[in-house]
């Protein structure tokens, strides 16, 4: 049996925060992002882009980037919305989720642009002496 290894993933340290299984492999390549879109295409799956500041995203909901794009079977159309989302958003996490309308549920979401997270402020810094 192989050992199990542990990722150092916690709450007070913004870069180490996983989102999903995904994120723990290295980022993806352009290619691999065009993988998934033709995959959640070829599923049949409604593509939707969500975003989010670093700092927000496991304890706030994550906006949602236009409306979802019901129809939408233009790989490139798809992959130019996620490039869009990115520019108005610098800074923020990308997720690309994929609407299974048949299920009424989620058939996939995976972060494909991570954010670079500020460092974390305690709490206790933040307060100023006297107060």
């Amino acid at each position: 049996m192989s050992e199990v290894m542990d990722y150092p993933s916690r709450l007070s340290d913004n870069k180490s925060r996983k989102f999903g299984t995904l994120s723990y492999l290295p980022p993806l390549t352009d290619e691999e992002i065009r993988k998934e879109v033709e995959y959640i295409v070829q599923k049949g799956w409604q593509p939707m882009i969500e975003h989010t500041e670093p700092e927000n995203a496991s304890l706030h909901y994550w906006y949602m980037w236009k409306l979802p794009m019901f129809g939408e079977t233009d790989v490139d159309a798809i992959l130019a919305e996620l490039e869009e989302c990115r520019k108005a958003n610098p800074g923020h996490h990308i997720k690309l989720v994929g609407l299974d309308n048949i299920r009424q549920t989620q058939g996939t979401a995976l972060v494909v642009y991570r954010g670079d997270p500020p460092e974390m402020v305690m709490c206790a810094e933040r307060v100023k002496p006297g107060f």
